[in-house]
C-alpha cells in the first residue's frame, strides 16, 4: 500500500509513495510535534516519539524479549515534550554523523533527522524494499550514538548498539 505522504524532508526530493503507512503517520506527527513545541526542526527525539506512537512493530523492537523498555520510553519522551528537552530549544541537532548535512538542503529538518531518514531509505533499499518501513527509521536512529532519539534511548534503559544490531540480523521482522 503507497502512502499519500509526500515528503521534501531528509533531501528536499519528494518521497511520495516510499514510507509505509506507519511510517507517513510518524513523519506527518513529528512535523506536527516540532510546530506544536515551537521547535525551529524536527529533530530525531520528535521522529522516535511519534515513531513509538504510530508503528506497533517499532514499540515490539524496543521491547526486545518483555522488557517492557517501550513504556519507559514513551515516559521519557513525553518528559521532555513537555520540558525535558527545553535545553535543546533553539539548537541545531548535529549528531556529526553526516557533516555535508551542516548546510542542511532540508531547513525543517535537524541535520540528523535528515541523516537518520536516508539511512532508513538505504536500509529499506538494501532490503530490497522500495518503501521505509519504521523499523528502519529505528535502526538508523539507534546507529547515531549522538543524536538526541539515541540519547532518550540510552536514558530508558535501551542498549542501542544492540537494538540495531538485532534489527539488523532480524532485517525487518520483528520478535
Amino acid at each position: 500500500m503507497q502512502s499519500r505522504v509526500g515528503d521534501k524532508g531528509a533531501t528536499d526530493v519528494v518521497r511520495e509513495g516510499l514510507f509505509s503507512p506507519e511510517l507517513a503517520a510518524a513523519v506527518t506527527g513529528a512535523r506536527r510535534r516540532a510546530v506544536r513545541d515551537g521547535d525551529r526542526q524536527v529533530d530525531t527525539a520528535h521522529l522516535l516519539h511519534t515513531l513509538m506512537e504510530a508503528d506497533p512493530a517499532v514499540c515490539r523492537a524496543v521491547d526486545g524479549r518483555g522488557e517492557g523498555r517501550s513504556v519507559r520510553l514513551l515516559g521519557y519522551l513525553v518528559q521532555r515534550a513537555i520540558g525535558y528537552g527545553l535545553r535543546w530549544r533553539g539548537t541545531v541537532e548535529d549528531s556529526g554523523s553526516l557533516p555535508v548535512l551542516l548546510d542542511c538542503r532540508a531547513p525543517r529538518w535537524s541535520p540528523a533527522a535528515a541523516a537518520a531518514m536516508e539511512g532508513a531509505f538505504a536500509r529499506a533499499r538494501a532490503r530490497g524494499r522500495d518503501h521505509a518501513e519504521g523499523v528502519d527509521l529505528l535502526a538508523a536512529l539507534a546507529l547515531d550514538p549522538r543524536c538526541r532519539a539515541a540519547e532518550v534511548m540510552r536514558r530508558a534503559g535501551v542498549d542501542t548498539a544492540v537494538l540495531a544490531a538485532g534489527l539488523d540480523l532480524m532485517g525487518h521482522e520483528v520478535p
